[in-house]
């Protein structure tokens, strides 16, 4: 069974569609992202998951509970969205403490996740008087109270230091190896996506446009080289006759936008110094989840 299962999911807003056949799988003990571009659906996605938003048709199991049954999930589902959703008026300790009372089988206490988060010194605090990134860090303390077999996280890195962010992502990793804890990061920060989801899921206009593992993706993307020679045309006489070099662009300040998939930048610069081209400038560009991004959502839009 899948962490989160969706299917055929629709929705409009009048005659507004604003997801489009959407179907997502989450497999349990795995870190996934969502990514999208303002008002591709990310976030009515996720309220529909959650069963904040109606919609018009498809089918969502999360921990196989349908969206109106997931108080039966009994803490195993924890949400945390972007704007803070703690009591403003109390403490953190309070705020934690309660969660504890909430929680039908709590496996740690209030100090225990206040030192996981680095918000011990903050204990007394009321929530109202926390900076943007510690509210973010005390709504994830009170998520993990319990053992949650699921969290769903809406702009986790938004408000966080760089100290924060390097926080989040060990704690996010450490749930995962050690817990089986499956992720679900709707989140704008691809780098920070890269370096810790197995998942990539891109939203473009309602629908998904690819999702797969990122190690796949990736090696779908080419690796590119932007080349600068004095010796422009016999440059392009050497491409032209190598079929594992393609001549992607050629821009005003005679830059060469190369693809080279089959063979590497030092086999492509003794090639052209063999033939005694000078190589003044070789920028190696390597495939990325953001240019994997802008590569999908562009061609998407056309």
């Amino acid at each position: 069974m899948h962490a989160l299962s969706v299917t055929g999911l629709n929705k409009s807003y009048g005659s507004f569609e604003v997801i489009k056949d959407l179907n997502l799988q989450i497999e349990r003990g795995s870190i996934h992202g969502l990514v999208g571009l303002n008002g591709s659906g990310k976030t009515t996605t996720i309220e529909c998951i959650l069963g904040l938003q109606a919609f018009n048709a498809g089918e969502i199991r999360v921990l196989g509970h349908t969206p109106d049954q997931l108080h039966q999930a009994r803490g195993k589902l924890v949400a945390i969205f972007d704007s803070a959703s703690l009591h403003p008026n109390l403490s953190v300790r309070q705020c934690l403490n309660q969660a504890r009372l909430l929680c039908e089988k709590p496996v740690r206490c209030a100090t225990e996740v206040e030192q996981l988060l680095g918000i011990a010194r903050f204990s007394n605090f009321k929530i109202k008087h926390l900076s943007l990134g510690n509210k973010r860090r005390a709504s994830i303390a009170h998520a993990l109270i319990g053992q949650p077999e699921i969290i769903v996280l809406d702009e986790p890195f938004n408000g966080l230091d760089a100290e924060g962010v390097d926080d989040v992502l060990q704690l996010i990793t450490t749930l995962n190896k050690e817990e089986g804890t499956a992720f679900l990061l709707s989140s704008h920060q691809l780098p920070y996506l890269e370096q810790i989801c197995s998942h990539i899921a891109i939203l473009h206009k309602g629908s998904i446009a690819v999702s797969d593992t990122v190690a796949s993706l990736l090696a779908q993307s080419s690796t590119t080289v932007l080349l600068k020679t004095g010796c422009i045309e016999q440059a392009l006489a050497v491409i032209e006759q190598t079929d594992k070099v393609k001549l992607l662009s050629r821009d005003e300040a005679d830059y060469l936008q190369l693809s080279i998939d089959e063979i590497d930048s030092a086999t492509l610069n003794r090639l052209l110094v063999e033939q005694q081209i000078p190589v003044s400038e070789m920028i190696l560009k390597r495939a990325s989840l953001a240019s994997l991004f802008r590569e999908i959502t562009s061609e998407a839009a056309t």
